[in-house]
């Protein structure tokens, strides 16, 4: 906050990330960070000792058949998404060379940020995302309220077990660190046979160094998502 003259007013960074009319709002992120991943760090201690997850797997369940099963809790995760990809997904807008390239589609797309904010930099795109059934409502609400509906299509199935939609360039954002090393190569395989020739993948995710000494932030991610929450949740590094 800024105070001007005995008046309160959002300083420039909570005014972009935490006001939920701006497209820059990643409030979804600390909302799914309190209501779901907070109590499990109450488990750290159990978890750094025993080395096993502390969420719905510590009782015999499945993370992604909690969150998926309830419309809320799903679309709370999707916007958490949102919050974390909005950065990345501007930059690879920015910096990719869209103009070499006709068509896209995100792998594991959640909401739709990344497809939207390619798709408004570029109009010469086609594209869209693929993802869970249980997504496509809110894909295509998010996606329709950009005026995109007509570029951007939902691509329904399960990435282990259908095969990959295809298009000229695919993107993985926070999918690669939630699965074991055979589990990833079963995932890059899928999407290199996608492709057509000359097509590209794009894959982002948080790294964590081989010494496991540099990267701390990394490393503090990949203990939340495997060992105390093993949740979707991750951030670029």
């Amino acid at each position: 906050m800024e105070r001007v003259d005995g008046i309160y007013r959002n300083a420039p960074d909570a005014d972009l990330f935490l006001d939920k009319t701006k497209s820059g709002y990643v409030g979804g992120l600390l909302e799914m960070a309190n209501e779901r991943l907070y109590p499990f760090w109450g488990s750290l201690t159990e978890a750094l000792v025993t080395g096993q997850p502390q969420n719905e797997v510590r009782h015999g369940g499945d993370v992604f058949d909690t969150i998926y099963r309830d419309d809320q809790d799903l679309r709370r995760i999707l916007q958490a998404m949102t919050g974390v990809s909005l950065g990345i997904a501007k930059a690879i807008s920015e910096k990719f060379p869209w103009d070499a390239y006709e068509s896209f589609i995100d792998i594991g797309a959640a909401q739709g940020a990344v497809p939207v904010q390619i798709a408004k930099d570029h109009s010469h795109l086609r594209g869209g995302g693929f993802d869970l059934p249980a997504v496509r409502p809110a894909f295509e609400e998010y996606i329709a309220s950009h005026g995109l509906q007509d570029r951007l299509r939902f691509y329904p199935g399960n990435f282990f077990e259908d095969p990959c939609p295809s298009a000229d360039v695919l993107v993985m954002g926070h999918i690669l660190h939630d699965w074991n090393h055979d589990q990833k190569l079963q995932l890059l395989a899928k999407c290199y046979s996608a492709l057509p020739v000359g097509g590209s993948l794009i894959v982002y995710d948080a790294m964590i160094d081989n010494e496991r000494k540099e990267n701390a932030f990394g490393l503090l991610m990949s203990l939340n998502s495997k060992r105390v929450a093993s949740t979707v949740l991750t951030a670029v590094s």
